[in-house]
């Protein structure tokens, strides 16, 4: 199966940041952080996240790492995100010694990671005894990834996207298993559902299927099988009144504390 890479991200902004931003709201509100902590995010993608932590959260410092330079450039560039420091960097072997920082935060990426048990390792590494580590991802196995509906419908016409390599790691006893593999204690857990409007079906098409597991399929498909699966999508989300359509998801978050 091909790997998925976020290169673009003015397009991953487009299809994934604006969700991002609706969770990490909510996931920020419940981990209630001090002021004044050293951040780090991990797989920053966009830099929605990013943003939010600097506009909720008054940190002395934030670090931002992703693997991707497009993704990079794209969140150096936002106004919002003016005061972090981005950088580009593994998960899996992050460029900080021990106890670097207070809070490490991923959004949206460990069933990314190749490795997740090591990439959860690692941010208790670089967080203080005492700091803590906190992630949120898609319920990728109970339907609460926002490009569920068109994946499925992709699937019922027998079609094949890319899907990311450890959705298993996504469910909430997968989270709460690899935060007490790492050593942290006090862990806590929460589902975040969220909504996002389309003004109508065409924004919701042109938007969503910009996610690379989606477009480079599309793009192979003959004329005549893309306007199928457009019309499977219209009787699966119908719109309103207003001709608005909105769609649903679910994330599952959790926080955990180094020892110490």
């Amino acid at each position: 199966m091909p790997e998925l890479r976020f290169d673009d991200g003015a397009a991953y902004e487009q299809v994934m940041g604006v969700w991002s931003r609706s969770v990490g709201e909510v996931f920020l509100d419940w981990l209630k952080p001090a002021q004044g902590l050293r951040w780090i995010d991990v797989g920053c993608g966009s830099g929605a996240l990013t943003e939010l932590i600097l506009a909720r959260c008054a940190p002395s410092d934030v670090q931002g790492i992703d693997p991707s330079e497009g993704q990079l450039a794209y969140a150096r560039a936002r106004p919002g995100a003016h005061g972090a420091a981005f950088q580009t960097g593994d998960a899996m072997a992050l460029p900080f010694p021990a106890e670097s920082f207070d809070i490490a935060v991923m959004a949206l990426v460990l069933v990314f990671v190749p490795d997740p048990a090591k990439g959860v390792a690692e941010l208790a590494r670089i967080v203080r005894p005492g700091g803590l580590v906190a992630t949120y991802m898609w319920d990728m196995l109970g339907g609460g990834f926002p490009l569920d509906p068109i994946l499925d419908e992709m699937h019922a016409l027998g079609l094949s996207p890319t899907r990311p390599p450890h959705m298993e790691v996504s469910t909430l006893a997968a989270l709460q298993g690899l935060w007490r593999a790492a050593g942290l204690q006090q862990i806590a857990t929460r589902e975040i559902a969220v909504q996002r409007g389309f003004a109508d079906f065409d924004e919701f098409w042109n938007v969503e299927t910009k996610s690379p597991s989606i477009a480079p399929v599309i793009a192979a498909m003959p004329a005549t099988d893309v306007a199928a699966l457009k019309q499977r999508m219209k009787a699966r989300l119908p719109a309103g009144a207003d001709s608005r359509i909105t769609c649903s998801a679910r994330a599952h978050a959790i926080s955990g504390r180094k020892p110490g």
